[in-house]
Order: structure tokens, then sequence, then C-alpha cells
């Protein structure tokens, strides 16, 4: 009896795995086929950990767009306001490693390795001090670059800066088992592929990216899906996300920053002026304004209400 229950086993987790494998590979050809993220327009950095995929237009002084740090995003966050921005600017955009068309090793993703990425890419392509606007969870290890390489930055603008509490948070034992669970072959990249999978795509835009739903463009999430697939997956981005090696504590450093830092805040984001407050509370001289009507990415939700504040500012 018990052997035919160990071969019953054998043969049920056998059969799953090959279904669960069989989906995982579907995903990963049907999610690209619409062949949105080309790259025609752009060029790679070849950075030490892999291809870092940018773009350069406009002419003037130059102006780095940096998109949130999720494995779905990519330059495509900022194809509203390219075309204002490049009229008195040279505009770099890049698709963060583990992210969109750059290469997704399989490393741990930590601050400190895309305050690394940041600094090198600007020594190296840009080659100049650069003003830098930066998105969302891309805020902490851009305001630690400009801390270690302030000869690099110029003026600093953040849209939706990350909670400086959650920032605290670190790697521990339960964490580094989720990482390896997500981390492994088959079962990990289907935990991957449901968190990115088309429906969650969708949910993410209408609960925390865009305020009012009846403009999520149905392209939009296309372009997010795919750059979530796109390069085999960014599930080892994911990983370092969800256990915390992303983070940093950035108290410190924007006590010590002398650059021009101004924050932007989308109003409809629950405790987003306590945030703001308590950066400006680490260094007073920080500035600061909100828009109205949007969520987390208000340069595709108001794309002309934010090009109004960022060329103020610039």
């Amino acid at each position: 009896m018990k052997k035919n229950y160990l071969c019953n086993f054998i043969v049920f987790t056998t059969l799953a795995a090959i279904s669960i494998h069989g989906v995982n590979k579907a995903i990963s050809i049907t999610s690209s086929k619409k062949n949105l993220l080309k790259k025609d327009n752009g060029r790679f950095f070849k950075w030490r950990y892999g291809n870092v995929y940018y773009s350069k237009q406009g002419k003037g002084s130059p102006l780095l767009l940096i998109h949130d740090l999720n494995p779905a995003s990519s330059d495509y966050e900022w194809h509203k306001v390219i075309r204002q921005l490049t009229k008195h600017h040279t505009v770099y955009t890049l698709d963060l490693l583990g992210c969109g068309r750059s290469d997704k090793p399989n490393i741990t993703y930590t601050n400190f390795l895309y305050v690394q990425l940041i600094t090198d890419f600007i020594k190296n392509i840009i080659n100049t001090k650069t003003d830098v606007i930066a998105m969302g969870e891309s805020s902490s290890f851009t305001l630690m670059a400009c801390n270690m390489e302030s000869d690099c930055f110029d003026k600093i603008i953040i849209i939706n800066p990350s909670d400086l509490s959650e920032l605290h948070r670190t790697p521990n034992k339960i964490k580094n088992l989720i990482k390896y669970i997500i981390d492994s072959p088959v079962i990990g990249t289907f935990i991957y592929n449901l968190t990115f999978c088309k429906k969650s795509v969708e949910n993410i835009f209408t609960k925390k990216y865009i305020y009012n739903n009846r403009i999520i463009s149905s392209t939009a999430i296309d372009y997010y899906y795919e750059s979530a697939h796109l390069n085999n997956q960014g599930k080892y981005l994911l990983s370092s996300i969800k256990t915390n090696y992303t983070n940093i504590n950035v108290a410190h450093a924007l006590k010590k920053i002398k650059n021009s830092i101004y924050l932007i805040g989308s109003i409809q984001i629950e405790g987003m002026q306590n945030i703001i407050d308590s950066y400006i509370s680490c260094n007073p001289s920080i500035e600061s304004s909100y828009i109205s009507d949007v969520k987390y990415l208000p340069q595709l939700e108001k794309a002309e209400k934010l090009l109004k504040i960022i060329t103020d500012i610039l």
C-alpha cells in the first residue's frame, strides 16, 4: 500500500512539475510576441554586471530619467514627457539592470549595485554633471549615489519618494528563505509568473499606479507585462526587492547632501505628505510640491501637470 502511495506521489509531482514548466514556457513566449520594447532607438552600456539599455535624445543640459525599481518597469514610464523635455535638455533614459531590455542576471540586486550603476553611467556615458529625475523605489539609491559622488549630480527631483521607515527594513532568515524559493528554477519562476501575469499587472495599475481607472490603456499594460518577461524574467530582482536587499537607510545621507533636492508627491497616495515631511526633517533645504488627481505614476496620468512642475524646477 505504502509503495502505491509513493508511486502515485512521484507520478503526481512529476506531472505537476511538467505542467508548471509548460505554463512558464508559454508565458515566456506569449508575453513578448507584440515586440513593443524595441531596441532600435537605443544603445547598450556594457557594464560589468550586464548590458544596460539606454537612449539619448535632444540637445541642451543633460537630464537623466530613472524609472521605478520594479521588474515590470522600463523607460516606457517616461514616454509622455520625453518630447517636451528634449526641447531644452539632452535626455537620457535607461532600463535598470533586471528590468525591460537590459540584462537580468542571476545575482542579488542590492541598493549599492544601483548606486554603482548610476554613478558609472553618468561618468562613462553622460560624462558630466547631470540633473536627475528618479521615480519611487529608485529614490533611495539615487540619493545614496548623490551622497557618495556628489560631483556627478546637479539637481535631483524625486517623484513619490519611498517611505523612510520602510527603507530601514533589512534581510533576515525568513526573508532569505523566501528569496531562495523565488530564485528556484521551476517553482520560483511559476511564482514570478503569477505575480506578473496579465491580470496582476492590470491590478497594479488600478490599485496603485493610476487614480482615474478610466484612462488606463491596454497598451500601457502590454508594455509593463512585456517588460516583466523580456530577456527571460526579472525574478532575481523581484526576490531581492521582496527580501529587502534593495533597501537602505538614507536618513544620514540626506543630512549630508548639499545638492538641490526637490520632492513631488501625489496627494492621492495615503501618507505621502508625512513621507515628504520626514525627508524635510532630515534636510530642511529640501523643497517640495504636490500634484492632485494622480496616484503613483503622474508621468503617465497627468503628464502636462508634472511637466509644468519639472520645468519650473529645472
